[in-house]
C-alpha cells in the first residue's frame, strides 16, 4: 500500500513539473516589441496556435515571422476564427520577442485592420492605451 501510494505521488509530481516545465516562458524577453506585417498563415491549434507574417525588414527585405498565441480554444472564446483573420490581411502586434533574437515571439496583443485588438495571450486582459 505504500509503495503505490508513494508512486502515485512521484506520479502527480512529475506531471507538475512537466506541465510547470512547458509552459515557460524562458526563450522570450520580458520586454514587449511591435511589429507590423501581412498574415501569411494562422495554425488555431492546441495547445498553441501560430500566426505567421510577413514583415518588412529595415534593409527592405520581407522576413517570416513565427508568433506564438495561446489554444485555439482560448482564441475562438474571444470571437478569433480563421474567417477572423485571413491570409493578406494587415496586422499589428504587440509581442515578448525571442531570446535568440530569430524572427519569432510571443503574442501578447493584435490589432487587425479594422482597428479591433484582442489579447492573444489568452488572459482577458484590456487593450493598452498605447497600442
Amino acid at each position: 500500500m505504500r509503495l503505490s501510494s508513494f508512486l502515485a505521488a512521484a506520479g502527480v509530481v512529475c506531471l507538475a513539473l512537466s506541465a510547470s516545465a512547458h509552459h515557460s516562458h524562458g526563450q522570450y524577453e520580458e520586454t514587449f516589441r511591435d511589429i507590423e506585417g501581412v498574415v501569411k498563415e494562422l495554425h488555431l491549434l492546441t495547445p498553441h496556435s501560430w500566426l505567421y507574417i510577413d514583415v518588412k525588414a529595415e534593409s527592405g527585405s520581407t522576413e517570416v515571422w513565427a508568433l506564438e498565441a495561446t489554444t485555439r480554444g482560448q482564441l475562438e472564446k474571444i470571437g478569433v476564427t480563421r474567417e477572423a483573420i485571413k491570409t493578406g490581411d494587415r496586422i499589428k502586434a504587440r509581442c515578448h520577442p525571442l531570446r535568440d533574437k530569430t524572427n519569432g515571439c510571443l503574442l501578447g496583443f493584435l490589432k487587425t485592420s479594422d482597428g479591433t485588438i484582442k489579447d492573444w495571450d489568452g488572459g482577458n486582459a484590456p487593450a493598452p492605451s498605447d497600442f
